[in-house]
């Protein structure tokens, strides 16, 4: 059974493999805060859409000495190719263990047509500086989710 992160807590710390042959440090603080964005599959719909969002805002977010960092269950071979074929500019890191998923409370039972399985819930978490989860969204609806996001974070930063 996962733990569900809650406003407040502190942050789990991971190091995880990210596109572009980095490591990445979730939680951990590092004198920069992150949007950590968890997306069930590379290459859908909602995730392709909610991943062109974030690329998007990127540049506004480097200007707040915020992270972006996308995250699911994908190979960095998947990843790479998503980022590739639409053409984003944000750091995605694969969890293919769960290990992420499950710290973060975000591998849950999913229901669909009656049939019910595990899977990642779209979720994202504003974590500052300190590693403290400043905000969270959880089954997040993708339509206009980063720049809600992005508002947020001027908010808890500022």
């Amino acid at each position: 059974m996962t733990t569900r992160l809650e406003k407040g807590d502190t942050a789990p710390t991971l190091s995880l493999p990210a596109t572009n042959e980095q490591t990445v440090n979730l939680g951990a603080p590092s004198g920069a805060a992150q949007i950590i964005f968890f997306y069930p599959k590379d290459n859908t719909p909602g995730c392709t859409t909610e991943a062109i969002a974030f690329t998007g805002l990127k540049a506004q977010f480097d200007a707040l000495g915020v992270a972006l960092i996308g995250i699911s269950k994908d190979s960095l071979k998947s990843h790479n190719n998503f980022i590739t074929k639409q053409n984003l500019n944000i750091t995605l890191v694969s969890d293919a263990d769960g290990a992420a998923c499950e710290a973060f409370g975000v591998w849950v039972e999913k229901n669909m047509y009656g049939r019910k399985y595990m899977g990642i819930e779209r979720s994202t978490f504003l974590i500052l500086a300190d590693g403290t989860v400043a905000e969270l969204w959880r089954k997040v609806k993708v339509k206009e989710h980063a720049e809600a996001v992005l508002e947020a974070t001027r908010a808890a930063i500022d």
